[in-house]
Parts: structure tokens; C-alpha cells; sequence
């Protein structure tokens, strides 16, 4: 038969190990806690005149100086309070991109006036109206041009626009 003495297995320099029972002598006496030193609180740190503050300090300003932004609820509002409403309309129609040619007139400066043949080249789509997204022009001239020993006269091409790409509403 084996004998087993649980207390010749540990060595008599380490402490037994005990399930959370002490016996008085083993227990600590609490320390007495060390008095604290008071730490004076930090001073307000000085102002830093580096890059990174002076952009703090523009952004600060900037707000005082802009006007508040608004939402898009209340941007269409104060539109269609200030009898704006054609321009909302025109902003919730949709529109959409046609190609093909029509002419632009001559104004009265000679300059070409396109908007009217972007008119028309919506209506030929199908649609109200447009607005001129690209053009192209075209050098026309008279058939005695084309005949050879002709010197050609001043008044014998002249330069005709087209809108070839329109946004219809």
C-alpha cells in the first residue's frame, strides 16, 4: 500500500497554496496608503502660431462671413415664393439630348442666333423647346465659283451655322 503525505511534495521555502482560506498569520496587513502629491492643473496652453491654427482660426472667421446654406426643400420653396415658378418648372421637366441639323438664323449683327434652330430642331423631335449644345458651320457658295478661270468676288460664299446637338425640354 502506497502512502501519500500531501505536505512533503511542496518545498518548504514556497507557501502552501490554499483554496481562499488564511490562516491570521498569513494574512497582509494593508499598507498605509502613500500620501498623493497634488499636481497643479495644466496651464492653458499658450496659442500655437503655426499653419494648422491660422487655418482654424480662417474657418472660424468664415462662418460669420458666409450666409447659411439652405436645403434643396427650401431653395424650391423660396422659388416658388418669389413667383419663380417657371424656372422650377423648367428645372423639374426632364430633358433629354437629340442630334441632326437645322439652321441657325442671322441676327441683326450678323452674328449666327442659334436658338431658334435648336427650337426647331426639337420640334421636329417632338419636343417644346431646346437649347443649343453644338454647332457646326458650312461655307456656301454661288455655282460661278466652281467655274474654272472665275476670280472669286467678295460676296460670292458666304458662312451658314447649324445646330447639329440639342437639349429639348
Amino acid at each position: 500500500m502506497l502512502a501519500f503525505a500531501p505536505e512533503a511534495g511542496w518545498p518548504q521555502g514556497t507557501p502552501q497554496p490554499s483554496l481562499g482560506l488564511q490562516s491570521p498569520a498569513q494574512q497582509s496587513v494593508p499598507a498605509r496608503p502613500e500620501p498623493q502629491q497634488i499636481e497643479p492643473p495644466p496651464s492653458p496652453r499658450d496659442e500655437n502660431p503655426g499653419l494648422i491654427n491660422e487655418i482654424g482660426k480662417l474657418f472660424e472667421k468664415s462662418k460669420s462671413l458666409l450666409p447659411p446654406l439652405k436645403s434643396p426643400a427650401e431653395t424650391t420653396d423660396d422659388a416658388a415664393n418669389k413667383g419663380g415658378g417657371d424656372a422650377l418648372s423648367n428645372l423639374a421637366r426632364p430633358s433629354i439630348m437629340v442630334s441632326g441639323r437645322a439652321a441657325c438664323l442671322v441676327a441683326a449683327n450678323g452674328a449666327p442666333d442659334c436658338k431658334a434652330g435648336a427650337d426647331r430642331l426639337c420640334q421636329s423631335k417632338g419636343y417644346k423647346e431646346g437649347k443649343s449644345l453644338d454647332t457646326d458651320a458650312a461655307e456656301k457658295c454661288s455655282p460661278k465659283v466652281y467655274v474654272p478661270g472665275y476670280k472669286r468676288q467678295p460676296g460670292d460664299c458666304k458662312t451658314e451655322n447649324y445646330v447639329t446637338r440639342a437639349l429639348c425640354q
